[in-house]
């Protein structure tokens, strides 16, 4: 079993703790509904989007029990999961949405999320394939196909389904940023760099993405521009740890930076 690429497509999924949404303000996250266990209202179910990552996960798994056939409550419990770092658990609950409704193309994706996120990528792939041909012009799940097909060491598959995800999606950040990820665990810096120099000049361009060139940057030597980065995004705290971190392993870009630097983010 191979874990070597299961973080290129994961770093971001890693990071999501650090800036999980809340509610606005200090109020707390609505309490479930109490009365004879009926689906919530279109307002409670915002408001959970709004929530801390566990407190989506309890709402959003009591709403799939309520309502298996509900076609959004299962994924987002799965999502909330995978947030979590609960992988097992996420992947679990996606393919108990993928029983009762298996024309459920967002949960054939978080599924495949869920499976790459775990190192297991191999039993991801037939469900992400299955998104791809039922939702041909999604660029995510020919994204996701490239994480997975990496992680099981089918590179040419790999770099053709980042290929197609690029057609549906140009310069889209993410795709951009796995593909460079991919490099990265083959200890090509070089190649690396500018892939991930694009994808944050686009207005899409996330947290993950960012941080990723930051490390690319410290591992490869040009430490201030990492450091003016990482003080941009996170906390000083974080920064700090980041920065310590990357001082330790500059000029060793590899395998072993990529498997741990998702991890080093949030907490």
């Amino acid at each position: 079993m191979s874990r070597t690429t299961a973080r290129i497509a994961t770093v971001a999924l890693l990071l999501a703790g650090l800036a999980a949404p809340a509610l606005a303000g200090t109020q707390a996250a609505p309490s479930a509904p109490t009365s004879a266990r009926q689906p919530a209202n279109a307002e409670v179910r915002a408001a959970y989007d709004r929530a801390d990552p566990l407190s989506r996960q309890i709402f959003w798994s009591d709403q799939a029990e309520i309502d298996p056939m509900d076609p959004i409550a299962g994924v987002k419990a799965a999502q909330a999961l995978r947030e979590l770092g609960r992988f097992d658990q996420a992947a679990e609950m996606a393919g108990k949405v993928l029983l009762v409704q298996p024309a459920n193309v967002e949960a054939m994706l978080e599924a495949g999320r869920a499976h790459i996120a775990r190192g297991q990528a191999f039993y991801g792939i037939a469900a992400l394939e299955g998104a791809r041909n039922a939702r041909p012009g999604d660029w995510r799940a020919s994204s996701l196909l490239g994480a997975a097909y990496e992680q099981v060491r089918r590179p040419d598959d790999a770099r053709a389904a980042w290929a197609q995800a690029l057609v549906l999606s140009p310069d889209n950040p993410d795709v951009l940023s796995n593909i460079a990820m991919s490099a990265m665990t083959r200890g090509d810096a070089a190649g690396a760099e500018p892939l991930l120099r694009r994808a944050v000049a686009q207005p899409g361009a996330s947290l993950k993405v960012r941080l990723n060139l930051a490390m690319v940057l410290g591992l490869t030597g040009n430490m201030a521009e990492a450091e003016q980065m990482l003080r941009r995004d996170l906390p000083p705290e974080a920064a700090d740890r980041n920065l310590s971190w990357l001082r330790e392993r500059a000029g060793g870009a590899g395998v072993d930076q990529v498997r741990t630097w998702g991890s080093l983010q949030g907490g």
